[in-house]
């Protein structure tokens, strides 16, 4: 059935007991996170991938189980509260039913691209799965699910009916030892091109499983996309950070008379010009490669204006101290955003920064829009994540998205 032979792990049980203030935080909050600083006691020193039982300090009560993880700070990744569970087949199995049933909606939607497993919000902490088409990707991100990866692979065969499985690795997976795969790995079926054609709401797009960025493509502006290929018909629109050009080719698609495409990476660049090309269109493409803020800052001093500007940055921020130098980029860019709106235009800034809240976010950037000379803007809305990217505790928010129209 594989094309692999699935190494062998035994699992462990191993009886945990957290601090008092972490036991209560944990019984509120059900976070899916257990550091290694709330551990109050452990029986034994388990191994990655062992089932680590929560008991609670006074009644021995089971408050909870998860997978146990020695070599990451957060050691225990949780699976089931508030009772005993046996993490087997049918228990994953559930989980995936669920998951499947949020995506199905999509389905209907002239798209066969969909994340199926959104890590911990739809408890599998670590774990990625993608779906392009009959291609399915699963992202590794510790090694904790290595145990349980022959079934979570039957499973996701069986319910998404695709007939190919592509394994990838993320950065910190790649600098582990005595990971039994590679990046890249066929698990199941075959892959005549490592490109995958797929549709978005009736847009065709092309994700590399192989050697893309994390399982190729990215998925979870989906809805923000069509949302500018609507708006779109008979405009000019400029897509910043514009990678493969999902915004881009939505336009394109839509209607647009011109769109510039900017991205510091030429590659990324052609591979939005690629991704045109998959579909039908009558507007002009131009690509400009270089950094944004420059380039933005340019067509400012030109006086360059567009009917509708996006603005989608990468995360700014990879840890608290961040956030300060963050925000300071996003409200630079909703300011140099804002000036390049043509009247009746719109503006759309995007942040993907999960240490940034929408709060912070939306009051930052609105400031900026607002305040831009001789303009008047109004906000239309708020968008946020798709619903194959659910979200089940603070930390597994990450997408905001906010709507302008200039009024004059």
């Amino acid at each position: 059935m594989f094309n692999i032979q699935f190494p062998k792990h035994q699992q462990q049980t191993i009886a945990v007991k957290l601090k008092p203030s972490s036991e209560r935080m944990l019984l509120q909050s059900a976070h899916p996170w257990i550091y290694s600083d709330s551990i109050d006691s452990i029986n034994r020193e388990g191994q990655t991938g062992d089932i680590a039982i929560l008991f609670r300090q006074k009644t021995n009560k089971i408050m909870g189980v998860g997978l146990y993880d020695p070599e990451t700070p957060i050691k225990i990744k949780m699976l089931h509260y508030y009772s005993g569970a046996k993490i087997d087949k049918p228990f994953l199995e559930k989980l995936i039913q669920n998951a499947f049933a949020l995506r199905k909606p999509l389905l209907k939607t002239q798209t066969n691209s969909y994340r199926l497993i959104f890590g911990e919000n739809d408890g599998f902490p670590n774990l990625i799965v993608d779906v392009y088409a009959q291609v399915a990707v699963i992202q590794l991100h510790s090694k904790i699910w290595i145990p349980y990866l022959e079934t979570i692979s039957e499973l996701i065969i069986e319910i998404t009916k695709c007939s190919t499985l592509v394994l990838r690795l993320n950065r910190y997976m790649l600098t582990m030892n005595n990971v039994p795969f590679h990046d890249g790995q066929v698990l199941y079926g075959t892959l005549d091109n490592e490109v995958v054609i797929f549709k978005e709401h009736g847009i065709l797009f092309s994700a590399n499983v192989i050697k893309g960025h994390k399982t190729g493509y990215f998925l979870d502006h989906r809805e923000n996309r069509r949302r500018v290929g609507a708006l779109s018909k008979g405009k000019t629109m400029l897509d910043v950070f514009a990678y493969a050009g999902g915004f881009s080719v939505h336009a394109l698609a839509g209607g647009a008379k011109e769109v510039t495409s900017v991205d510091i990476s030429k590659q990324a660049l052609d591979l939005a010009k690629e991704n045109a090309k998959l579909n039908k269109f009558s507007g002009k493409h131009v690509t400009i490669a270089g950094d944004a803020f420059e380039i933005l800052d340019e067509l400012r001093k030109k006086r360059k204006q567009f009917d509708i500007v996006v603005i989608d940055p990468p995360s700014f921020v990879n840890n608290e101290a961040g956030i300060d130098i963050a925000l300071k980029k996003y409200r630079q860019l909703a300011r140099l955003g804002a000036a390049l709106v043509a009247p009746k235009g719109y503006l759309v800034l995007a942040s993907c920064s999960s240490r940034v809240s929408a709060e912070q976010f939306f009051s930052e950037v609105q400031r900026e829009v607002y305040a831009s000379p001789h303009k008047s803007f109004k906000l239309l809305e708020h968008t946020f994540h798709d619903i194959d990217h659910p979200v089940t505790f603070k930390e597994g928010a990450y997408l905001k998205c906010g709507y302008y129209k200039r009024e004059k």
